[in-house]
């Protein structure tokens, strides 16, 4: 008997037929990427592990400091070296601190002040060769806000490091997201490059004496990428946003006194006559200290998107910006802004200067040096503002170095390829006396 075929029977055919060559033409694609993936330390242990120990080759240089003939380099994110500098033609590195996830430090009387990770850490160091931590003001500082544990969960401790694994997985055609949203593991199509930003400290000293011999005061001088800074009775430290303000006239026990915020991308704080001048990514403010505590700003002046360390001399603040070559400055400018601040609530670029690549740089009694990327170092007679591209005293192509540290005839200055001392007693005849460098 012959069968027949209904419509809806034929459709119903149709459909499963078309199911059947879906689930046969299935795409699947094996996908290939990098994951960075956070390696912890507790808590515990890395606040442990502040100590005394044997001196140790430079390796990535960050901060720099000087105080009683001695000149203190911050290991990015390791600790501390210390340099006997009583004979500057010839200094001799005796001694590092271990303090994990430090970049930044100032010094009075005898207290050193760190950050370590998320922590301040008051540390004795009137026994170089035996510190003793006097206090720690714990998770004051935002978590990832100077090191490379941005991306990862605090919770779990803090990321000291990242493995890089390559991941391999077979994923639907239509996902080109691979395993990206695994949680705590950072992920790109190259290679990872963190960049870590090195701030030297810098501190409110006017009239330290010659290198060799005592402060006049009991606080330190650094360079001019701070984010720390001294100033009486108060330790001011600058993160991505806030202005965190310690006080510190009981040496051996900071109090943290809290934070006003400032606004976006805050890189270096330089403080004159009673006020602090605070570069950002898009501009200066200038805030006064009449209320230590609690400082209130004055005034703030912008530039084009670039890393702004700036330094203070009579009626003028000394500007750099540079672009970022690929890090975080993202900038397209390279030039030096001189900055009228004889009005302190109304300030202006007076003058501006082109430059190759600049970062940090240091003034005193009109002389200017400028780290100025490939260029070298490089230095200027200041006094006259309206002439300071005409005026080049020297430069130093040979070496690049991130910052300076002008002491009384003596700068200090501070690189990738280690510790530069200059002898500028003679401005006809600056001399390189000695160096300290990196070691491999």
């Amino acid at each position: 008997m012959k069968k027949l075929f209904t419509p809806a029977i034929v459709l119903a055919a149709l459909f499963s037929s078309f199911l059947s060559g879906c689930i046969q033409d299935k795409c699947e694609q094996t996908v290939t990427y990098y994951a960075y993936e956070p390696v912890y330390k507790s808590y515990a242990e890395i606040r442990a592990s502040v100590k005394s120990e044997a001196a140790q080759d430079i390796l990535a240089p960050g901060k720099m400091y000087f105080k009683d003939a001695l000149i203190f380099i911050s290991e990015v994110n390791k600790g501390i070296h210390i340099i006997d500098n009583n004979n500057p033609a010839n200094p001799q590195n005796i001694g590092f601190i271990n303090i994990p996830g430090n970049h930044d430090l100032a010094i009075k009387g005898n207290i050193l002040y760190a950050d370590s990770y998320v922590d301040l850490v008051a540390i004795d160091i009137s026994n170089l060769s035996d510190v003793t931590v006097l206090d720690r003001e714990e998770n004051v500082f935002p978590y990832g806000w100077n090191h490379d544990g941005l991306w990862a969960d605090p919770d779990s401790g803090i990321a000291v490091d990242w493995i890089e694994q390559e991941i391999v997985e077979t994923v639907d055609c239509g996902n080109n997201g691979g395993g990206f949203g695994r949680p705590n593991i950072f992920t790109r199509n190259d290679v990872l490059a963190f960049g870590v930003q090195d701030f030297a400290s810098n501190s409110s000293i006017k009239n330290e004496a010659a290198a060799g011999g005592n402060s006049e005061i009991g606080v330190g001088v650094g360079g001019s990428l701070a984010r720390f800074t001294i100033v009486n009775d108060y330790l001011y430290a600058v993160t991505w946003t806030d202005l965190e303000v310690f006080d510190i006239s009981d040496l051996s026990n900071p109090r943290d006194l809290g934070e006003t915020q400032i606004g976006w991308d805050i890189e270096t704080i330089f403080p004159n006559n009673n006020r602090l001048f605070i570069g950002s990514m898009t501009g200066m403010y200038i805030y006064s200290l009449d209320n230590p505590v609690t400082p209130t700003m004055l005034s703030m002046i912008s530039h084009v998107r670039s890393c702004d360390p700036v330094v203070v001399e009579g009626n003028y603040a000394y500007v750099t910006l540079r672009n970022g070559n690929g890090d975080v400055c993202n900038g397209f400018t390279n030039q030096l802004d001189v900055i009228n601040i004889s009005n302190i609530t109304q300030p202006y670029i007076e003058y501006t200067y082109s430059m190759t690549n600049p970062s940090g740089l240091g003034i005193r009694n009109g002389v200017l040096f400028i780290c100025d990327g490939p260029s070298g170092l490089k230095v200027y007679d200041a006094n006259d503002v309206s002439k300071i591209n005409q005026n080049l005293l020297a430069q130093f192509s040979d070496i690049q170095v991130m910052d300076v540290i002008p002491l009384h005839n003596l700068l200090l200055a501070i690189g990738d390829g280690g510790l530069y001392q200059y002898d500028y007693s003679d401005l006809k005849d600056i001399k390189l006396i000695s160096k300290i460098p990196v070691g491999k």
